[in-house]
C-alpha cells in the first residue's frame, strides 16, 4: 500500500466530517453523502438523490453514492472516495448499540478503511465517544 495513501484518505475525511456534523447539529440526522479527491487533489463533496421518492432510505442513497464513485474511479477521475452516514453500532468499550458517523473510504493506492466517529447530542453539540475503524471492503477501485 501506498503510504500516501493513508494520509489521503484522513485528509478527505477531515474535510468531510464538518458537514455531517454540521448537518447533525442543525436536524440531529442527515442523508448518506460521499466525496473525492481528484486526481489534481481538490476536494469534491457529493450529495445523492432518489427521484422515486421524498424520503429516499439510505441504502438506496448509499448505493447511488458507490455507483457514482465508482463510475468515476474507472474513468481515472478520482484519487480517493468516501461515503458517510448514519449509523447504530455496536460500541467497542460496552455492549451497547450507539450513534455514529461512518465513514468508508477507498483510495487508488490500496488502502480501503471504515471508521467510525460514535456521538451523542448534547444541547446541539456533539460530544465524541472514541473512535474506532476497521479494515473497508475495497468497494470502489475494484
Amino acid at each position: 500500500m501506498d503510504a500516501n495513501a493513508k494520509q489521503e484518505s484522513e485528509r478527505l475525511i477531515n474535510a468531510l466530517l464538518p458537514l455531517a456534523e454540521k448537518m447533525l447539529r442543525q436536524y440531529g440526522e442527515f442523508y448518506p453523502f460521499g466525496g473525492y479527491i481528484k486526481p489534481d487533489g481538490n476536494i469534491v463533496e457529493m450529495g445523492a438523490d432518489d427521484p422515486d421518492t421524498e424520503k429516499p432510505k439510505s441504502k438506496d442513497l448509499i448505493y447511488i453514492l458507490r455507483t457514482s464513485l465508482q463510475d468515476l474511479a474507472r474513468n481515472h477521475k478520482v484519487r480517493a472516495a468516501a461515503i458517510i452516514f448514519d449509523v447504530a453500532v455496536a460500541l467497542p468499550v460496552s455492549d451497547r448499540k450507539g450513534d455514529a458517523i461512518q465513514i468508508c473510504v477507498d483510495h487508488v493506492g490500496g488502502y480501503s478503511a471504515e471508521v467510525f466517529f460514535p456521538y451523542g447530542l448534547v444541547d446541539d453539540e456533539i460530544v465524541y465517544g472514541e473512535t474506532f475503524a476497521q479494515e473497508g471492503k475495497h468497494e470502489i477501485f475494484a
